[in-house]
């Protein structure tokens, strides 16, 4: 389903700013990237937008809300790229769609997700991802040189991040991520969510999805796109 290029407002600047650093951060890692844009629904137009995109590095689902200056109704995936270029002030043209990679095509649900508790305070995430990138670091200069390989990096990587956080069944990297995309901040408050297959990790700056452990790779419920 294609829709036509046009324009949407945010609530105000900060908004705009909000969602630009957003982009530049999935941009760092992925200058191909795409993401796609919601708002709206069965029940008619809404004044919130939810971006969402798929930095590579943390294989995750990163979701990013922006309030809205007025109800509109748009689902559409669009170049990450075009769509930061696209912003001036609290206003944004739409880009012309794009065919976007698999994960574009299909979203986690809507509805459905209950509240799980176990999470560590927000300090001790912080220091639980500071303390995993140092052990990554140590690990990685301790091997020798005929073992300094990519795959001997990403089996070092894969099982950091892998660890759960808390008592709660989070991969670590999904922490990691919401880190990395500036979800986490100071003070802000951190709560963890899940339906029968995902689990999120939601803050007031963004939210990261991935799916449930013991359920397979990064899987997802088809819904309406372009």
């Amino acid at each position: 389903m294609s829709v036509p290029v046009r324009s949407l407002h945010c609530a105000d600047a900060r908004e705009a700013e909000d969602l630009a650093a957003f982009l530049a951060r999935l941009l760092h890692y992925d200058r191909a990237a795409a993401v796609r844009l919601q708002a709206g629904g069965p029940q008619g137009p809404g004044t919130s937008l939810a971006v969402f995109g798929r930095p590579p590095s943390f294989e995750v689902l990163a979701i990013r809300a922006a309030r809205l200056g007025e109800p509109a109704e748009l689902d559409v995936t669009v170049s990450a790229g075009e769509l930061l270029d696209a912003i001036s002030g609290a206003g944004f043209a739409v880009p012309v769609p794009v065919t976007g990679p698999p994960w574009a095509g299909v979203l986690p649900p809507r509805g459905g997700w209950r509240e799980l508790p176990g999470l560590p305070a927000a300090p001790a995430i912080h220091g639980a991802v500071t303390a995993a990138v140092a052990e990554f670091r140590t690990r990685d200069e301790a091997l020798p040189a005929e073992r300094r390989t990519r795959a001997e990096r990403d089996r070092i990587g894969r099982e950091i991040w892998s660890r759960e956080v808390g008592g709660t069944p989070l991969p670590l990297r999904a922490v990691h991520a919401a880190h990395s995309l500036g979800f986490l901040r100071p003070g802000a408050p951190v709560a963890l969510f899940a339906t029968s297959s995902w689990l999120r990790l939601r803050t007031p700056f963004g939210s990261v999805a991935v799916r449930a452990q013991g359920t397979g790779g990064l899987t997802v419920t088809p819904t309406r796109s372009a």
